[in-house]
């Protein structure tokens, strides 16, 4: 019996630092992507099937792992839009409207196939936990499994660059395993202060049949902001920032 206890233990110790160590894997391919807290200019482009295009300019900042804003910089139409997200809280204020209004993950502010999940990405690790890492050479496959039911997907089957500890393909999956939409990470861009990282995320999905969305990072650098600038109160203010 003390020999099955022993054994138990060993395996349970085991099983646990691994956990941990996947997890910590995710928080590298977290911090590979962004800093912490920075501050960034990105383009949303949707493209339709019949090839026309619409494009957005964001002004985006964010602070520790659920702190999330961005305006709109164009078109003329959207300027001084912005929206926030704490956690999983969402919000867009419009100018000459009373107060923000609330706003969910599964919507698009800016239509396509970016969700407002997508726009006001959080930290992996903030709303995943590893599940099984897979070793597939060049790459590792995470499976991750969302911490909570108010998660935009409830799985992601995402594969990262194990030298560059990058993503370069995420599928996102309901619980039942289908497939919402697939995330597409390119061109890796030297961004300055240490940032290394894909300057170009395409989407795609099965339930968007020829329709495409395009995110390209301008810029994006490391910024510390004060609690205030992730309120409500402070969302007319957001060029202020600039």
């Amino acid at each position: 019996m003390k020999k099955i206890a022993i054994v138990s233990l060993i395996s349970f110790l085991f099983s646990s630092v691994y956990a941990i160590d996947n997890n910590q894997l995710l928080e590298q391919v977290d911090r590979n992507l962004n800093p912490e807290s920075f501050e960034s200019y990105r383009k949303l482009i949707n493209i339709e099937p019949n090839g026309r295009e619409k494009e957005f300019v964001l002004f985006t900042v964010k602070k520790g792992k659920e702190k999330v804003a961005a305006l709109f910089i164009s078109p003329a139409s959207e300027k001084g839009r912005s929206t926030l997200r704490l956690d999983e809280n969402m919000w867009l204020y419009i100018p000459n409207v009373g107060k923000p209004i609330r706003i969910t993950s599964l919507q698009s502010v800016v239509g396509g196939v970016f969700n407002n999940a997508d726009i006001l990405r959080l930290d992996y690790a903030a709303e995943y936990n590893v599940a099984e890492v897979e070793d597939l050479g060049d790459e590792y496959l995470l499976h991750l499994k969302a911490k909570t039911n108010t998660v935009a997907y409830d799985r992601l089957k995402m594969w990262a660059d194990k030298e560059k500890r990058l993503p370069n393909k995420i599928e996102c999956l309901t619980e039942a395993s289908m497939l919402i939409k697939t995330i597409y990470f390119k061109q890796i861009k030297d961004f300055g202060g240490g940032i290394v990282r894909p300057s170009v995320i395409e989407t795609d999905s099965p339930l968007h049949k020829g329709y495409k969305s395009v995110m390209i990072f301008a810029g994006i650098k490391q910024r510390e902001f004060k609690d205030e600038v992730f309120t409500l109160p402070f969302l007319p203010n957001l060029e202020s920032l600039r």
